[in-house]
């Protein structure tokens, strides 16, 4: 068997807890779902909405709908007491978005904010031009396993945006998707290369195989893809965040490109950026197109799309500081080490 599938396809195991909030969750998963409905517990009201044992528990929550764990009972998907918990940590956490973003100035269209994206990734000072210019092989190494949450699963929590959308913008979700998942081949999918990516770089290729390290920010990028996508009144926010990803790719991906060419790495590590260079800088018109088609259809939407683009800015602006805050006082930006 494929060594790198084989890590891609076996089920993760529960990780430690973080406080209370992901204990509770941890808790209830370690026993047998059944027809329970008594709530494993209320939320504890000083949780912070951003912070780990609060995200934590939401991934924990999230990830029974994605590939489950070992060992736990996949009945606890839709398990009534513990689908009401996830809501009541979803409420704290949009609560918290909302008032960090603001509402959106009536004078902002999404066209205006699309254009702004295009052109600030353009000229990007974030944590991928720092790496391009400053950066060392262990600050990548690390990089690699903040993002391999999102990357070893890429395209699946947007795919939960499909039966949600119409028409062209449902056509064009599924053109962009079908590019991520390989085009039919399956050592081309983006996961599969980014396990690559993570074995050329001596880091263990595993599907969740960092989820006990990685921070906060690195879960609540990930989290809102789930939140978004599996919600269907939040549609609009998911299009814009997925809007908000392809189209800063091409340009970020090319930093990271410069980046890795700089430092000499190894070719699977280039090449996974590479490919989103290439392929994202396609996609972008298309998913301008998934934008527009959605907003004719459902012009109600607009807001919610600007406050997806603005809440991926967020969760990807906290990540970024949390890097740079890290690595400016010469310490690792991971909670244990990765060799």
């Amino acid at each position: 068997m494929n060594t790198i599938f084989a890590g891609l396809d076996r089920p993760p195991t529960l990780p430690r807890a973080a406080g209370p909030a992901s204990a509770l969750v941890i808790d209830a998963l370690a026993g047998p779902a059944g027809k329970r409905c008594d709530a494993p517990g209320p939320v504890p009201a000083d949780s912070d909405p951003f912070g780990l044992d609060l995200q934590l528990a939401l991934y924990l929550c999230y990830e029974l709908h994605y590939r489950g764990f070992a060992g736990v009972d996949p009945d606890w998907e839709w398990n009534p007491a513990l689908i009401a918990l996830r809501t009541d940590m979803e409420r704290i956490l949009l609560s918290a978005l909302h008032h960090n973003l603001g509402p959106a100035e009536t004078s902002i269209t999404v066209a205006c904010e699309l254009r702004r994206l295009s052109t600030g990734s353009v000229h990007g000072s974030g944590i991928g031009a720092h790496l391009r210019e400053h950066g060392t092989w262990p600050q990548m190494r690390e990089y690699f396993v903040h993002r391999s949450l999102y990357h070893l699963k890429e395209a699946d929590p947007h795919a939960w945006l499909i039966p949600r959308l119409t028409g062209q913008a449902k056509s064009a979700l599924v053109a962009v998707e079908f590019d991520e998942f390989g085009a039919g081949h399956a050592n081309q999918m983006h996961q599969r290369l980014y396990a690559d990516l993570m074995t050329a770089a001596g880091l263990d290729p595993a599907y969740l195989g960092y989820l006990d390290a990685v921070p906060a920010p690195a879960l609540l990028v990930v989290n809102l893809m789930s939140l978004f996508g599996l919600h269907r009144r939040l549609r609009g926010a998911g299009a814009g965040q997925f809007a908000a990803i392809e189209i800063t790719s091409p340009p970020g991906s090319q930093r990271i490109v410069d980046a890795l060419r700089r430092m000499a790495a190894p070719q699977p590590c280039v090449r996974f950026y590479a490919e989103h260079v290439e392929a994202d800088a396609v996609h972008e018109q298309v998913v301008r197109g998934l934008v527009e088609a959605l907003l004719a259809a459902e012009p109600d939407l607009a807001d919610d799309v600007i406050f997806g683009i603005r809440a991926w800015e967020f969760s990807e602006q906290l990540l970024d500081d949390q890097l740079r805050r890290c690595w400016a006082a010469g310490r690792p930006s991971l909670r244990r080490g990765i060799g």
